[in-house]
């Protein structure tokens, strides 16, 4: 079921998969949004409730003025007031890494347990990519031509609009957005106390297996590495194997 809440002035939207189980919150990655986590939250059923959130600039939620990472960490902060669910569960994706990670070592008492999947501590984006994504096409078709092997990433992004298709998000938005994400965390990193998964693709162009060697090893307390056979969205290269990490990882953490 999709929720909206305020703040401020702008608008957040979410997903709510429903069910009895225990909440898990999920946040997503850059050109994404938060029913990417559909495949997931049917997976962990019914042990676990994915709720979802559309970040700024994402989705169905509004656009904001700036996109910085104290700014991310405080919607994350007013979506878990909004569910007022206690300590609870939480994955993030790439820049929903990151956010979650920081939220995870600034607000302490409020996550449990922490997935992150296939983002460092210190994060170095390229956004060259972005700024070559089209614009407005005439068809859905056309579109997924033109981002030729990357469509199926991009696909629960797809918009259509009076004046064709394109994306859910703004390009330059996610610009700015990727440029304030760059930077050295690992000070949130390592102030991370709760029981702590970090997936990664074997192939993945954003985390390279030497950095998650490290970032384990500066956590060596409450944290578990999982590597599967991916590029960067892992769970939705292998989407089974993602899903059955983070089921074991759930269970003998929770």
């Amino acid at each position: 079921m999709r929720r909206f809440f305020m703040v401020g002035s702008r608008t957040l939207s979410y997903v709510d998969f429903g069910g009895p189980g225990r909440p898990l919150l999920a946040l997503h990655g850059h050109y994404s949004e938060a029913l990417v986590f559909a495949p997931l939250a049917a997976a962990l059923a019914p042990e676990w409730r994915v709720i979802a959130l559309d970040q700024r600039g994402h989705g169905e939620s509004d656009r904001a003025r700036s996109y910085e990472r104290d700014e991310y960490v405080a919607d994350v902060a007013a979506f878990h007031q909004q569910l007022d669910v206690g300590p609870v569960a939480v994955l993030g994706h790439s820049l929903g890494g990151v956010n979650a990670y920081q939220f995870a070592a600034r607000h302490p008492d409020k996550v449990s347990t922490l997935i992150v999947e296939d983002i460092g501590a210190v994060v170095d984006c390229d956004w060259s990519f972005t700024t070559r994504l089209p614009g407005i096409v005439p068809s859905r078709e056309a579109l997924v031509a033109a981002l030729g092997a990357a469509a199926p990433y991009f696909e629960c992004s797809f918009r259509q609009s009076d004046q064709g298709w394109g994306f859910s998000f703004d390009i330059a938005d996610t610009v700015a957005s990727q440029k304030a994400l760059n930077g050295d965390h690992w000070n949130d990193w390592i102030s991370v106390t709760c029981p702590t998964l970090l997936i990664h693709g074997t192939h993945s162009d954003e985390l390279a297996p030497e950095h998650a060697e490290d970032m384990a090893a500066r956590r060596p307390d409450g944290i578990r590495r999982v590597e599967l056979p991916a590029g960067h969205v892992v769970h939705h290269d292998v989407p089974d194997r993602f899903a059955a990490a983070v089921t074991a990882f759930l269970l003998g953490s929770c």
